[in-house]
């Protein structure tokens, strides 16, 4: 194979094309071609360290070297190549003499001291009997599509943040709007059931006043009968047969347990109507232990087959809350750490502070969390109950409401053991202290 020798010694960044192409030889045209295209072409010998026996002039304006200082240095291109970039391309390269063909994108160290993105087309060409016998290079500046990929993918990263915060904020919406209905549901019913235990818990009143008096005038009966000796032996038979003894201690008895069952009926529905004020936006001093205690009131049910809950609190302070959110929380807490149990299950509330913060921590014995789901309990869906068991809110949005009063949940599990979580709350959240100031 036979090539025609061009005189590429020029450092100029391109050379003029005489007017006419009448005027020009192939080989001025050629330079003109080869000075003037966007890309820098350059070729290596295809064995070694590669090292460039030709590189284009417009080198200079891409790269600031001019072509002799690039040919001067056998190791110029792996030199400049940036060193994160070259351990791929020199495990890679040899890879040519099998394919033909190889590109590459990487960074180039210019002139200046700056890495330029290229794109680097290099190929193989063989001469008749299919020896190697050059490689040839087109170098593309490519650093203005990578900085605007590197845009766009930032934008998309931004989108996606955005998009799964709008998700999250849908679904606390959900979430809110149905605790909102419910907590209308439970107020009405709080009220529905308040008239009628109100009147029985007065007429229960009234009744054990009666009682009362008639066991007086019983007794005062049996005192004038004891004179007579006949009528004291007819109201003795009559006592006998009614087992007066014992009905004089069992009404007592009973009248006192209505009255503490009606006292339990009160103090649920006394828990509903606290419990309904869901949605409120209104911010205001609350006492947690009551929040407490009235959330246990409304999942009694759930947790009383399942565990005996044993209340260690602490003294502290009234806080700045929506205390019904602040409810949902606990509410949150208490029914998993409840479906966490099995056998001689037990719950411990425990609440403490100090240095303008409180705290409560919900713990079971229970089965534990597993360490490989442990950092997912927080995403929005994720549950490990059956499907149909749980929509897997519960915690991510008890992680919301936690991170709106300016806390942070904290969970502490040991698969076999149990579980803590425990809730930091400050006393006064960081937007109310803004608002007083």
């Amino acid at each position: 194979m036979q090539f025609e020798e061009f005189d590429f010694s020029s450092t100029q960044s391109a050379r003029v094309l005489p007017n006419t192409s009448e005027e020009a030889s192939p080989p001025q045209r050629f330079q003109y071609l080869v000075d003037n295209t966007p890309a820098i072409i350059y070729c290596t010998v295809p064995s070694g360290d590669f090292k460039m026996t030709f590189v284009s002039n417009n080198a200079v304006h891409v790269l600031g070297y001019r072509p002799e200082q690039m040919l001067a240095d056998p190791n110029f291109w792996f030199d400049h190549i940036h060193p994160d970039d070259a351990p791929h391309i020199f495990s890679s390269l040899a890879l040519i003499f099998t394919q033909g063909q190889r590109s590459y994108d990487y960074r180039f160290r210019a002139h200046d001291g700056s890495y330029l993105w290229m794109h680097d087309t290099l190929r193989l060409i063989r001469d008749e009997n299919g020896v190697p016998l050059e490689v040839i290079g087109s170098l593309t500046d490519i650093t203005l599509r990578k900085q605007m990929e590197e845009d766009l993918k930032i934008k998309g990263l931004e989108q996606q943040a955005l998009i799964a915060e709008l998700r999250n904020a849908h679904e606390q919406l959900l979430q809110s709007e149905k605790m909102a209905s419910i907590g209308q549901l439970a107020a009405g019913i709080a009220h529905e059931i308040n008239n009628p235990v109100g009147f029985v818990n007065s007429n229960m009143g009234s009744l054990k006043t009666y009682v009362e008096t008639l066991l007086d005038v019983i007794d005062r009966y049996e005192l004038a009968a004891a004179a007579h000796p006949q009528l004291a032996a007819q109201m003795a038979e009559v006592r006998n047969q009614a087992d007066l003894a014992f009905l004089k201690g069992d009404v007592v008895d009973l009248v006192g347990e209505s009255m503490d069952g009606l006292k339990r009926v009160k103090d649920i529905v006394q828990a509903l109507k606290d419990f309904s004020h869901v949605g409120e936006a209104v911010w205001q001093v609350a006492d947690l232990h009551q929040g407490l205690d009235s959330t246990l009131n409304i999942v009694a049910n759930e947790i009383k087959y399942r565990a005996r809950v044993e209340k260690q609190y602490g003294d502290i302070p009234p806080i700045t809350c929506l205390s019904s959110q602040l409810n949902q929380v606990f509410m949150n807490l208490l029914v998993n750490a409840a479906q966490a149990l099995t056998g001689d299950g037990v719950i411990t509330i425990r609440t403490g502070g100090s240095g303008g913060w409180v705290w409560v921590e919900v713990g079971d014995n229970g089965s534990g969390i597993p360490p490989d789901i442990m950092k997912r309990i927080f995403e929005p869906f994720f549950t490990t109950k059956p499907v149909g068991s749980g929509t897997g809110l519960g915690l991510s949005l008890s992680y919301g409401i936690v991170s709106r009063h300016g806390g942070r949940i904290d969970v502490a599990s040991e698969p076999g053991v149990g579980t803590r979580f425990t809730v930091h709350l400050p006393v006064t959240p960081p937007q109310q202290s803004a608002t007083a100031g």
